[in-house]
């Protein structure tokens, strides 16, 4: 079960201004909590393969396959989809995004492929990681889990597992931290716009 659901993050905050969304626990009790609805959605998780767009949801990925191996022992893939080339606005954009190289560890058709990310926003991201998808194969079902919803969608794409869905302003940034790739605690942070 989702918690939070329609709390509004950061109503009092002046712009600039950081609020904390999820600390260290609360990002593995969401991870947690997203693991087991995915185990609980399957009756089996064999041809299950979660892959992450980078960078943060790459490990979001990582994250979320050992919280499945500590709950059922079971081992699943883990893959990443680069989504640099196949964005909507790489026009508008004031600088390129790095290239990382699609790495998915099996061929896709039939399987259940989970698109992870960190933060959901305007879905044009999982469109984009849903057209690179389509260079590898034809899963049998995608589905996408991300530890934010923070509203604003542009695009007609919901999240099917999600940590923590809070309603931001669109100016707003929301931003996770991640000790082992960013040197700091790991954190959610609203920044206010």
């Amino acid at each position: 079960m989702q918690e939070n659901i329609g709390v509004l993050c950061g109503g009092e905050l002046e712009a600039g201004q950081q609020q904390l969304m999820l600390d260290a626990e609360a990002i593995r009790k969401a991870l947690r909590r997203i693991a087991h609805e995915i185990i609980e959605r399957r009756k089996s998780l064999e041809g299950l393969v979660l892959a992450g767009i980078p960078t943060r949801g790459v490990e979001v990925a990582r994250r979320l396959a050992a919280c499945i191996r500590e709950a059922e022992g079971a081992v699943v893939e883990t893959g990443v989809i680069d989504i640099s080339m196949h964005r909507d606005d790489l026009a508008t954009r004031p600088k390129m995004t790095v290239l990382e190289e699609t790495r998915l560890p099996v061929v896709l058709d039939g399987k259940t492929l989970v698109i992870v990310d960190d933060v959901f926003f305007t879905g044009r991201s999982v469109r984009a990681a849903m057209d690179a998808v389509s260079s590898y194969g034809r899963p049998g079902r995608i589905e996408l889990a991300v530890l934010v919803d923070r509203g604003n969608r542009q695009l007609p794409i919901r999240p099917d597992f999600v940590g923590k869905k809070c309603t931001t302003a669109f100016g707003d940034r929301v931003r996770v931290w991640f000790e082992n790739l960013d040197g700091v605690p790991d954190s959610v942070q609203l920044v206010k716009g």
